[in-house]
């Protein structure tokens, strides 16, 4: 059985080292989960905030979900628009992305209930899913050009399991064989979706995406080429933030610009998060011009109190999905960072109910929400 006395003097270490030179460690605390699990957990049992209780009472289980096997052979997923990076969306995607989406929802399922409670059945039940879909060698067998849209999958879903690996890995009471197998999967994933020639090319939500499977990846694998391939991801789109808060490359998606600010923000915020966890204030960090990432969450609320603003980049009337439980979902962890910080209205009116985004590891409101 594991004990957490045998990373001790490493975080002793780690946090002297980050501390005094604000590097990124060299050393890991693959214990340290993009929340603080104790913590959190006590939050929760003491909260009496309604929306965090619905939250809680909205959890599924994973032991009551049906056991989602690994699809089989390579992974050929039709593109999610019928043309291009925007307009209609393609209806052949969803039936064949469903397995991933039914195994991200058991996952995290399995995750959320132990965050919460502590119940160990629970947190086997994801792993012993995990460990599925790892033995099977899943998310490595796909063509990042020939089919770019597995490629994308691999990002969210890697997100969705490397995320809630983080929080399962302080049970000490699962096998540790079966967690350093599904840990050196999940590296491997990691590695080979970050290795392609072409990812060079993307500086969009989806380098982004990456950044943030990548630094959960490298937090429960111990692997620091991946945390520092996260952290080089968060300060890469931060630098790209213009006057406005806009995300360039998400302004030029047509009638979804405000979509995919919203997008491009759901894996920044928890990346940082991992990072803050492994003494590296990623928050803190201003671009070249004095942007943070507060300046993209600002414009976010604007663009949609007022979606005129977006008439600067793109003359299409918005859809704004920001009914969507996943829409606000990642700024959960921004608002438990800093809760004195002022949000825009209409991000604290899309708070005023719960979040989800099994991509973010489920109940976004269960992992962070105050």
């Amino acid at each position: 059985m594991r004990k957490p006395i045998r990373y001790a003097c490493a975080v002793v270490t780690l946090v002297a080292a980050t501390a005094v030179h604000g590097q990124t460690p060299a050393k890991l605390n693959p214990w340290a989960s993009y929340v603080d699990v104790g913590a959190r957990r006590s939050e929760l049992k003491h909260s009496k905030d309604p929306r965090v209780r619905l939250a809680l009472e909205q959890i599924k289980s994973c032991v009551a979900l049906p056991v989602v096997a690994p699809p089989i052979g390579p992974m050929q997923i039709p593109q999610h628009y019928l043309s291009g990076g925007h307009g209609a969306i393609n209806p052949a995607e969803a039936p064949v992305t469903a397995v991933y989406g039914r195994f991200e929802t058991r996952v995290t399922a399995g995750m959320n209930q132990y965050l919460a409670t502590g119940n160990h059945e629970e947190a086997a039940c994801a792993q012993d899913q995990i460990d599925r879909w790892a033995v099977a060698n899943t998310l490595l067998d796909y063509d990042p050009i020939a089919d770019s849209q597995a490629w994308f999958q691999v990002e969210w879903t890697l997100s969705s399991v490397a995320t809630s690996e983080s929080v399962l890995l302080n049970d000490f009471k699962l096998d540790e064989s079966v967690t350093s197998r599904d840990a050196a999967w999940i590296n491997r994933v990691a590695h080979r979706m970050i290795g392609f020639p072409s990812e060079s090319q993307h500086r969009n939500n989806h380098h982004d995406w990456r950044g943030l499977a990548a630094i959960a990846a490298g937090v429960v694998s111990n692997d620091p080429q991946l945390f520092n391939f996260g952290v080089a991801a968060y300060k890469n789109a931060v630098d790209q933030i213009d006057q406005r808060g806009a995300f360039p490359l998400e302004m030029a998606r047509h009638e979804r610009a405000v979509h995919y600010q919203a997008f491009a923000l759901q894996p920044l915020i928890p990346l940082a998060a991992f990072a803050e966890r492994q003494h590296v204030p990623l928050f803190n960090y201003k671009s070249p011009t004095g942007h943070t990432l507060a300046d993209a969450i600002d414009f976010l609320g604007k663009a949609v109190a007022d979606p005129s603003v977006i008439k600067a980049y793109t003359p299409d009337q918005q859809l704004i999905d920001s009914n969507s439980p996943d829409f606000f979902a990642a700024i959960e962890f921004y608002v438990h960072q800093f809760p004195h910080r002022k949000l825009p209205p209409a991000i604290q009116k899309g708070l005023s109910k719960p979040t989800y985004a099994t991509r973010l590891g489920g109940s976004t409101t269960v992992l962070a929400g105050r």
